[in-house]
């Protein structure tokens, strides 16, 4: 499952009838949570997440910044670079809960059934659920969300290409019938569709990006936008699932700002000056170095770093192997040991990362020492398509503990290259065809600058011709959408229980999709079968040794020069905001679960003097 987190009118009801459906069986019991890891921690009539203030207050305003740009208003299509947050406007049939790992709690639904084979899953549609301009939120809203979605994006398409169809089985319940069985994911994926109106959407072009503000039925409304600059979310007061068990305590902010920003140091300063008033930070060197400021100082700002119990995100420099040097695992490889981390780390990131290790790191999903058992038969069934080192050696990143470490490292690299054909010629490694190897590394964000740079000297050490190009978030997206790229830092975010996203990330059918994860083109016909072998695992236990073999493999193949990771949150606020004692441990929820505190705030005004 993806890794994935914001009324006055009437109309006639239906006058269609249907018949009494049968009874549930035990097999197919009306749920009000589900789960992909054990049981869910909070039973049928709870009152309210544990994390959350029940009695929070209502008011206020968050003001934070994004780089980049964004010049449309619909999230769905592969088109245009859509406004960040978007998502808050809309309600989702199930909704994730952020201290639990692959749980879901019913919310526009009111219970969800499925069958012991998973062929189907049926839905139940709150009677009260209205979209912001008071019309229900029917069963045909959500058959048409699911046809919509599918058409607006090939990502959608792949995602739900499972789903074979949605009908109406009751006046208030649709079911999802499903190509393929025992496919236990299945359910949890329908679960988190984002449902949209379809008398709205109907009579417009959701495959084309718009600056039109979309009717939605969720906590907040769009206010105001300035295209490319900022967008204003308010809440909406008469939100018709503001007091559900799902989301009491919720959605306090009165507003939501998103300010635009071409790079982080005019962000950065803004932040400064309280023109903005939450950060989340992502630099090792910034958090380090600089919040040395007066109103750090002074207390106005405060900082917490909470930590996370969380699927570590492979981060790292993705090969493009549609580019012809890069299909040869050695060059590869060879990639991967110029990468000096322990440099970077001591000299870039005043030592607050760990390398990552694994494309599941911080989990029990991680390959760890030699495989056996389950994980072992698993690896058996592809053993002739997979490398050998899988199945007698633990991976690991090479290390540059010392200069002799680093030179081990360098000469490993340079034997690599020439078994791969590459050898100096005019200072630059040429293979015996003339070609040269020579690289572009696509970048979005000034701040991978002073990492990109120290890599770039190494490979052109060793003889790699080295370009850095640095684009604007749209010409970014451009070619990141048509795969036109050697090498891209991108980051690939995996939950406790990993399912049909997979193929989106290394299956072979999405690296021909633009705008698909498979960022690293990757058509590997034994990876295929193991992410298959993952979907389609029979309980927990497969599960995680299907996926410590796909682990094993992918890391195996070197696809990825690993970065690096930490298991905490940065993030500094301006002191006019209160949270509840409990956090979710697994997720960030400070626009979900804190508030607005009128008192601290005017305090904060009286010290600052305005």
């Amino acid at each position: 499952m993806r890794a994935t987190s914001c009324a006055l009118l009437s109309v006639v009801a239906l006058t269609l009838t249907f018949a009494e459906p049968p009874p549930a069986t035990a097999q197919e019991k009306r749920l009000h949570a589900m789960s992909l890891v054990g049981e869910p921690k909070y039973p049928p009539g709870f009152k309210h997440f544990d994390w959350v203030n029940p009695e929070a207050p209502k008011g206020g305003r968050v003001r934070q910044s994004v780089e980049g740009s964004f010049d449309s208003l619909n999230q769905f299509p592969v088109q245009g670079q859509p406004a960040g947050g978007l998502g808050l406007i809309y309600d989702q049939l199930f909704a994730s809960s952020p201290d639990e790992a692959s749980t879901e709690y019913a919310h526009l639904a009111e219970w969800a059934s499925y069958p012991a084979d998973f062929s189907s899953a049926t839905f139940a549609i709150r009677a009260e659920a209205r979209w912001h301009d008071g019309r229900p939120i029917t069963v045909e809203d959500v058959i048409y969300s699911l046809e919509a979605l599918k058409k607006a994006s090939p990502r959608f398409a792949a995602y739900y290409a499972d789903v074979e169809k949605a009908e109406k089985t009751g006046e208030r319940e649709v079911t999802f019938r499903f190509k393929a069985k025992n496919n236990r994911e299945l359910p949890h994926i329908i679960s988190q569709l984002t449902v949209i109106p379809k008398h709205w959407w109907e009579t417009r072009d959701i495959m084309k990006s718009s600056v039109e503000v979309p009717l939605g039925s969720g906590a907040y409304r769009v206010k105001s936008f300035d295209i490319g600059r900022q967008i204003v979310y308010e809440r909406v007061p008469t939100w018709w699932a503001k007091d559900l068990p799902v989301t009491k305590g919720q959605y306090n902010f009165d507003e939501l700002h998103i300010v635009y920003f071409k790079e982080r140091i005019a962000a950065f300063e803004s932040f400064k000056s309280g023109a903005l008033d939450y950060w989340q930070e992502s630099s090792a060197k910034a958090w380090a170095v600089d919040f040395a400021v007066p109103p750090v100082e002074k207390g106005w700002i405060k900082r917490i770093t909470p930590s996370r119990k969380r699927v570590t995100p492979m981060q790292g420099f993705y090969m493009n192997l549609r580019k012809p040097m890069f299909q040869d695992v050695r060059v590869r490889q060879a990639f991967n040991l110029a990468f000096d981390f322990e440099f970077a780390n001591k000299n870039l990131f005043y030592g607050l990362y760990t390398r990552t290790g694994s494309y599941f790191d911080n989990s029990e999903l991680a390959a760890k020492g030699l495989p056996s058992g389950r994980e072992l038969e698993i690896l058996n069934e592809v053993k002739d398509a997979v490398p050998p080192d899988v199945f007698t050696k633990e991976w690991k990143n090479p290390l540059s503990m010392t200069p002799e470490d680093q030179r081990r490292n360098l000469s490993e690299a340079v034997k690599l290259f020439a078994a791969a054909g590459y050898m100096p010629k005019s200072g630059v490694l040429t293979n015996a065809a003339g070609q040269q190897l020579a690289i572009e590394i696509l970048n979005n964000s000034p701040a991978f600058d002073r990492i990109m740079q120290p890599y770039k000297g190494t490979l052109e050490k060793l003889g790699v011709k080295v370009t850095i190009r640095t684009v604007d978030s749209a010409q970014y997206q451009r070619r990141t959408d048509s795969f036109d790229y050697d090498m891209i830092v991108d980051v690939i975010a995996q939950s406790e229980s990993p399912g049909n996203e997979q193929r989106d990330y290394w299956g072979s059918a999405a690296a021909k999709i633009p705008g698909s994860r498979n960022s690293l083109g990757l058509q590997n016909p034994a990876i295929d079968k193991l992410i298959e072998r993952l979907i389609f695992a029979k309980d927990r236990a497969d599960l995680v040794a299907a996926t410590r073999a796909l682990d094993r493999v992918l890391l195996w193949n070197h696809y990825v020069v690993p970065h690096w990771s930490r298991n905490e949150d940065w993030i500094a606020m301006w002191d006019q905001y209160a949270g509840p004692k409990v956090q979710p441990e697994r997720q960030n929820a400070f626009f979900q679960t804190w508030w607005w505190d009128d008192a601290a705030a005017q305090k904060l005004k009286a010290s600052r003097g305005n």
